[in-house]
């Protein structure tokens, strides 16, 4: 007895079930007794009927003539009124019939009424249970895909059948299983291509100081450990703010009124470039030093490849601010316009030694992200690339 309820209480299907047929089984209770109460005060309470008879001995001669009419009871009883000024009052009473030997004890009232709403119970038992089964099949679908993602089997997806709750709370934990999935894959891919950058400037590092030990160090021997000590610090850097974009719930600095044309002056100043900013005004809401970060790192990647001028241009575009960074440098393959804003990823042919270790593209999409924006390159009029950051506007102070 206990292992069943322990079973009721553990399977939703079978309590749903349960409370189905509790339900039907007390609403037939109720309908079968507000029947009868129902018909005994219609009894009751109806109202007298007068209706004109003919009174005949057995052969057929009148007798006399008047009204009749039903006098409220329990029992059946008409009170007679003949024009003679005579009246005859008739009650009728039932008697229980004979008990029925040749139907079985089980058909017989009351018990028929009984195994009536038996078998009326059963049949919604029947009925209902594989109705409950396939709606609550689905949520047994999803919890055995939780069990299994929750152990490790991050490719784990639920099958979508319909439009209600449950196929709604599958789509929702499809998407969030392919965001920890994405951020899981993101770190192991972060973590494996930085312990591979770190070893090459290490490596010169170590190699500097073996030499300075075995030899007269040539001044071009400090100058080299240092720019390695720096490319170790921006590579540190730039891992570490990585991984804060990615996590939501970090704090990545003070949400204030960003005037970009301001920004991108200073910027461009610092690498000469050239700026055309219109006449618009254009401000949005942000972290000043991610939007700095992220212009500077569109920069830095210009001036790595550019061979010429490099140009900003600052539009509005609908309700977004439109920056561009264009050069004139070799451009970038079409089928190659995503994959540069991955993580560690180079463009085929491109030096280690040239600057950069691949992270600074994708921290300004990330960062634009972060921003309800969004960032793409496409190919240059003059020759060469444009990025494109777009970023909501606002027009007044939060």
């Amino acid at each position: 007895m206990r292992s069943l309820l322990r079973l009721f209480s553990q399977r939703l299907h079978l309590r749903i079930w349960l409370a189905v047929v509790s339900v039907v089984a007390l609403l037939m209770l109720l309908v079968g007794w507000a029947w009868r109460v129902a018909a005994e005060y219609h009894l009751q309470t109806a109202t007298p009927v007068a209706r004109n008879i003919l009174l005949r001995d057995t052969k057929g001669v009148l007798i006399g003539h008047g009204t009749a009419q039903r006098v409220p009871g329990p029992t059946p009883t008409f009170q007679f009124q003949l024009d003679n000024g005579q009246s005859y009052r008739l009650e009728m009473t039932t008697s229980p019939p004979p008990p029925d030997k040749t139907a079985a004890f089980w058909l017989r009232p009351p018990l028929g009424f009984v195994w009536m709403l038996g078998v009326v119970g059963l049949a919604v038992a029947l009925g209902a249970f594989p109705v409950v089964r396939r709606l609550l099949k689905r949520l047994q679908v999803l919890q055995r895909s939780v069990q299994r993602f929750g152990e490790g089997n991050l490719s784990i997806r639920v099958p979508v059948q319909g439009d209600d709750e449950v196929a709604d709370l599958s789509r929702q934990f499809n998407a969030a299983a392919s965001r920890i999935e994405a951020l899981v894959q993101s770190h192991k891919s972060l973590l494996a291509n930085a312990s591979h950058e770190l070893r090459s400037p290490l490596t010169r590092i170590r190699m500097g100081l073996e030499l300075l030990d075995t030899a007269q160090p040539a001044p071009a021997f400090r100058t080299e450990i240092l720019h390695n000590i720096a490319e170790l610090d921006q590579l540190v850097d730039e891992i570490l703010l990585a991984s804060r974009l990615d996590a939501l719930e970090v704090d990545i600095g003070t949400v204030e009124l960003v005037d970009l044309i301001g920004l991108a002056a200073e910027e461009c100043a610092r690498v000469g470039a050239d700026l055309d900013a219109g006449t618009d005004t254009l401000e949005v809401v942000g972290v000043a030093k991610l939007l700095r970060r992220a212009l500077r790192n569109l920069l830095e990647n210009a001036r790595r490849y550019s061979q010429g001028d490099i140009t900003v241009v600052l539009r509005r575009h609908g309700d977004m601010a439109q920056v561009e960074v264009c050069d004139q440098g070799p451009g970038v393959p079409e089928a190659l316009r995503e994959r540069i804003f991955e993580p560690f990823f180079r463009l085929p042919g491109a030096s280690e030694r040239a600057g950069g270790v691949g992270l600074g593209l994708a921290l300004v999409r990330s960062i634009a992200l972060r921003h309800q924006g969004r960032v793409h390159c496409q190919d240059h009029l003059g020759g060469g690339a444009c990025f494109v950051l777009r970023l909501p506007l606002q027009t007044s102070a939060p």
